[in-house]
């Protein structure tokens, strides 16, 4: 799955020039918590966010040092600041620096980096041009999408040929597992070393399309003193 496959592909956008009033009303009524800035060939030149509004004079949160740690700052560093939170068009108060993936880039990818930077949108670039944005909001939808998508009426060796093909691929999955599956619903067989093995495996088993329920009959064998737990109680 790469990032056009869930991304929005009607963005809502600003100019550099727009007044920030503007641009923060469009926010409150579209929901959005950043937009794109794109200049007048649709080229991104920034991006509009929330956190561009923290610090703002209209708000008294501009941020106040002791005299002696400016000096320190530099005058330059205190006019950027001071353009940032008094400043009346986009482009005094955008981020400039945004960070954005290709229409190809793999989901992996965008995923990546948005816990990487710590941000919540992603804006699509088709060449310099914006053809859509990744948010939080799509990846949950594509959670969605992808349950709604699930095929049913899978027979149970299927289920149980690609529950065993998922465990070969975790590194984490124990050797010693032996599921049996009748009409849809999941036994689990085997023998666990450690206690979360239990959900991990429970987990894999009710991703698998076709699974009804799945039943917990795991023995827990504690590797240092050899200690046995039964199953645990339906």
């Amino acid at each position: 799955m790469n990032a056009q496959d869930i991304m929005s592909r009607d963005v809502v956008t600003v100019g550099p020039d727009d007044s920030i009033v503007h641009a923060a009303r469009l926010m409150l009524q579209k929901g959005y918590s950043g937009l794109p800035v794109v200049d007048a060939s649709g080229a991104l030149v920034g991006i509009l966010t929330e956190g561009d509004f923290l610090r703002r004079v209209e708000t008294n949160t501009v941020r106040r040092r002791p005299r002696w740690l400016e000096f320190f700052m530099g005058s330059g560093r205190l006019a950027g600041e001071y353009t940032h939170a008094a400043g009346r068009r986009v482009h005094e108060v955008m981020t400039r620096d945004v960070y954005s993936v290709s229409e190809d880039a793999p989901l992996s990818d965008v995923v990546d980096m948005m816990e990487r930077r710590h941000i919540k949108r992603l804006p699509v670039l088709r060449g310099e041009q914006v053809v859509g944005i990744v948010t939080r909001r799509n990846l949950l939808r594509a959670v969605v999408g992808s349950a709604s998508a699930a095929t049913v009426g899978e027979s149970d060796q299927a289920i149980r040929d690609r529950l065993l093909e998922e465990l070969k691929k975790q590194p984490w999955a124990p050797l010693m597992i032996d599921p049996v599956v009748v009409d849809g619903k999941v036994k689990l067989v085997g023998t666990i070393i450690d206690d979360r093995q239990r959900e991990a495996l429970t987990v894999a088993a009710e991703n698998i399309p076709g699974v009804k329920s799945v039943e917990d009959a795991l023995i827990w064998i504690e590797p240092t003193s050899g200690m046995v737990s039964e199953p645990r109680a339906a």
